[in-house]
C-alpha cells in the first residue's frame, strides 16, 4: 500500500473517531438537561447518557465525550439538568456528580471494553462500581458546598437514586450491548479498540 493509500485510511479513521464522539456528546447535551426536579440533586438521563457513549465509543473516548458535554456546560451552554450551564451549575452543590461521569466512564468503560456479552455479569460489575465512584466524586463535593453531613448528603443525594440509577443500568445494558453489536458488525467498533 503506498504512503498516500494509507494517509487516507488515516484520515478516514480520524474522520469517523471525531464525528461519532461528537455525536455521542451531541446525544448527552439533548438528553441530559431532562430531569424531574426531587430535591437539591435532580433525575436525569445523564447516567444513562455516560453508559451509553462508552458502549459505543469505548472507556477513552467515551470519557472524551464526557469531557466536551462537561465543557460546553461550562462555557454556558445550556446541557446540563434543567437546562442549566455556566461555570455557576458546573461549581455548585451539584457539580461533583457532573466532573464525576468522566471517572464512572473510565471505569465502567475499562470493564464494558475487556469484557464481552459473555461475561455480562462483568459489564454490569462495572457499570456499578462506577456509579459508585460518581457517587463518591459528588457526594464529597455537596458536604463541601452544602457544610453537611455525609450522611445527610446521602440520604439527599445518593438514596433517593439508586432505584432509579439500577433501571439506567440495566436500560444501558440492554441498549448499550445492541448498539456495540451493531456497531461490530458494520465494522466501526473496530475504530475504538
Amino acid at each position: 500500500m503506498n504512503e498516500c493509500a494509507k494517509t487516507r485510511i488515516v484520515d478516514a479513521t480520524t474522520v469517523k473517531k471525531i464525528t461519532f464522539t461528537a455525536l455521542m456528546t451531541a446525544v448527552m447535551c439533548i438528553l441530559s438537561p431532562l430531569s424531574i426536579p426531587i430535591g437539591p440533586v435532580p433525575i436525569t438521563l445523564s447516567v444513562a447518557c455516560v453508559f451509553l457513549c462508552v458502549y459505543a465509543l469505548g472507556a477513552k473516548r467515551g470519557s472524551l465525550a464526557c469531557g466536551i458535554y462537561i465543557l460546553l456546560g461550562l462555557v454556558g451552554l445550556p446541557v446540563f439538568s434543567g437546562f442549566a450551564g455556566g461555570p455557576a451549575k458546573l461549581f455548585g452543590p451539584t457539580g461533583g456528580y457532573i466532573v464525576g461521569y468522566i471517572f464512572m466512564a473510565l471505569l465502567s468503560g475499562w470493564f464494558i471494553d475487556r469484557f464481552p456479552m459473555k461475561k455480562f455479569y462483568l459489564q454490569v460489575v462495572g457499570m456499578l462500581l462506577g456509579l459508585a465512584v460518581l457517587y463518591v466524586f459528588g457526594t464529597a463535593w455537596f458536604v463541601f458546598q452544602m457544610k453537611v453531613t455525609f450522611a445527610e448528603a446521602l440520604s439527599m443525594c445518593v438514596i433517593p437514586f439508586i432505584a432509579f440509577d439500577c433501571m439506567k443500568i440495566a436500560l444501558a445494558f440492554l441498549l448499550g450491548n445492541t448498539i456495540r453489536k451493531a456497531l461490530t458488525v458494520a465494522n466501526l467498533m473496530s475504530y475504538y479498540n
